[in-house]
């Protein structure tokens, strides 16, 4: 018979290898056994979704927020701990009927974060082309420009957008689509999801995208840090009125 000579050091490496993994294997299981199942979620704070789906050109389905998030909605995540901002709403206004405004790309990431662990259902901003496609019925064409020079494009999106949606209004006060979307042609501009990096020269990674494009009358990109346009911060076109966001679904909860 022969005698095979163990290295102490390798044994032991083994050994601790071997354990760790089935530490590793046990920590899983019990955290299955922890996670709360579908009845168990708290699904009050899930969003209301339009009566039918948009049917992207592709053939998939996407599911989208019949209103945009109101102050009520936000307000029950600060209160949770997990967004940063209180909102407030006018005296005559209730936070149930009122669009949650002066929202950043950073505050949207944090209610996204926290609808998704509450609701265990996976919520997202938009992409430009997913919003465009969803409220292209109820958006107004965009008229020839007056200026044809490109220097002077902001000039013609200024004189030729209409000024009228200033005041920030109920939800329900504009237009509806086929789907049953509200308001997507109303006095909030709503954040994607896609990046806008003016004239960076390479791929800018979305946590060191400076800007995000804004759906609404009009598209614009805001700094990812504003909350109010009219103190500045649009990066390009005309700045929108008010900030806020509409969560879409690829699949239905």
């Amino acid at each position: 018979m022969t005698l095979v000579a163990t290295n102490p050091a390798k044994a032991s490496h083994a050994f601790m290898k071997t354990t760790v993994h089935a530490l590793a294997v046990a920590a899983a299981l019990i955290g299955v056994a922890l996670l709360p199942r579908g009845p168990d979620l708290d699904m009050t704070f899930a969003p209301l979704l339009a009566q039918r789906p948009v049917v992207l050109t592709d053939g998939t389905a996407l599911y989208v927020q019949k209103y945009e998030v109101t102050v009520a909605e936000w307000n029950a995540c600060h209160q949770a701990g997990a967004c940063t901002q209180h909102l407030r709403v006018a005296d005559n206004r209730t936070p149930e009927e009122m669009p949650a405004t002066g929202l950043s790309y950073v505050d949207v990431g944090e209610y996204l974060a926290w609808i998704n662990v509450t609701t265990g259902h996976d919520y997202r901003l938009p992409s430009l082309m997913e919003w465009e496609y969803m409220a292209a019925e109820v958006l107004p064409e965009t008229p020839d420009p007056i200026f044809t020079d490109p220097e002077l494009t902001w000039a013609s999106a200024y004189l030729m957008e209409p000024q009228t949606k200033r005041t920030l209004r109920q939800q329900g006060a504009f237009d509806t689509t086929r789907e049953g979307i509200v308001d997507l042609n109303g006095s909030v501009w709503e954040w994607t999801d896609d990046c806008y990096a003016g004239a960076s020269e390479g791929l800018v990674t979305r946590d060191r995208c400076p800007a995000f494009f804004v759906g609404g009358e009009h598209i614009a990109a805001m700094s990812f840090l504003e909350r109010d346009p009219a103190r500045g911060g649009c990066a390009v076109g005309v700045p929108p009125a008010h900030l806020g966001m509409r969560l879409v679904t690829d699949t239905k909860p």
